[in-house]
């Protein structure tokens, strides 16, 4: 496995150049560009990895996969899916429009940034501080490690350019459909989002949801299976951002993606993979990941789709 993916890496390397870092939170743009790595959590053989391994970035979208499974876990999927709903959308992942729009302005589903906020403003906890400690300390048990902190200069730099973030959360909050202190929701939110990690985290995160709840590092029973199952198909459809599709037919695997640059995936029953590569496409993607992703699928035949 070490030599496929290093030789995975050294053909795919270049991709980044295709791509750009993101620029609309400050702190992303000081990313290195070219950072490439990936990682292979396997079921039976244990974790494998090449290149940038050791490069740290923020989680950004790929939290909604902790908030979501803790939200599941803590709520139950009724409530859950009663407030947010499970559709992909071919939309921006940071849309107004389409909010407006669709009656009854209910967030298309939990990965998108109104779909996380609403998400995050369920759980059973009142303030930021509460609601960040049980989101990072889910982090930590579905990466096997012992904690996951905040970027704490990535936060201020969200927290300080989220016009966009608060607009969405001030609409739901406006057609009836977010209860709770806005601000304080959406702090949890920058800071969910600016959560540290690197691709070999991702990799166990992923081989958590692959192995039906369980982490097979620490061995512990994080989520149930049907939690676990809930999540893996809602990134399958919907977590590429609007590139859902497209990632569907190339890759064939479910994923979860974030503009620090990190992919999230599960290959049910066989793997988790984590890549990280802050160069991005147009749809807030990992070009690197994307090209990584779609190279071992299809030499390892992942596909289940």
């Amino acid at each position: 496995m070490k030599e496929l993916l290093e030789t995975v890496v050294k053909d795919c390397g270049y991709t980044w150049r295709q791509g750009q870092v993101a620029t609309y939170i400050p702190e992303l743009a000081k990313a290195r560009a070219d950072a490439t790595g990936i990682a292979v959590c396997d079921l039976s053989s244990g974790l494998s990895g090449a290149g940038d391994t050791d490069f740290a970035f923020t989680m950004q979208s790929v939290s909604k996969v902790v908030s979501l499974a803790l939200a599941l876990s803590e709520c139950g999927e009724e409530k859950v899916f009663s407030a947010v709903g499970m559709d992909p959308l071919a939309d921006p992942f940071n849309s107004i429009m389409r909010l407006e729009m669709d009656a009854p302005h209910r967030p298309h589903n939990p990965l998108i940034n109104s779909g996380a906020i609403v998400v995050l403003s369920l759980l059973p906890w009142k303030e930021s501080s509460q609601r960040i400690a049980a989101v990072s300390a889910m982090a930590a048990r579905m990466t096997g490690r012992k904690a996951v902190a905040v970027n704490e200069a990535v936060y201020l730099s969200e927290k300080g350019t989220s016009d966009r973030n608060r607009a969405l959360a001030w609409f739901l909050k406006s057609v009836g459909n977010l209860e709770g202190d806005i601000e304080d929701i959406l702090d949890a939110y920058f800071r969910q989002c600016s959560l540290e990690v690197t691709c070999e985290d991702l990799a166990v995160l992923g081989a958590t949801l692959a192995a039906d709840g369980t982490n097979p590092v620490t061995g512990e029973r994080v989520v149930s299976p049907e939690v676990a199952r809930v999540v893996r198909t809602i990134m399958a459809t919907c977590g590429m951002y609007d590139g859902s599709g497209e990632f569907a037919v190339s890759v064939g695997i479910p994923a979860k993606s974030g503009v620090g640059g990190g992919i999230a995936a599960a290959v049910p029953g066989r793997m988790g993979i984590g890549t990280c590569g802050p160069a991005l496409d147009r749809k807030g993607n990992s070009v690197a990941g994307l090209a990584m992703l779609k190279r071992l699928s299809e030499e390892l035949k992942l596909r289940i789709y």
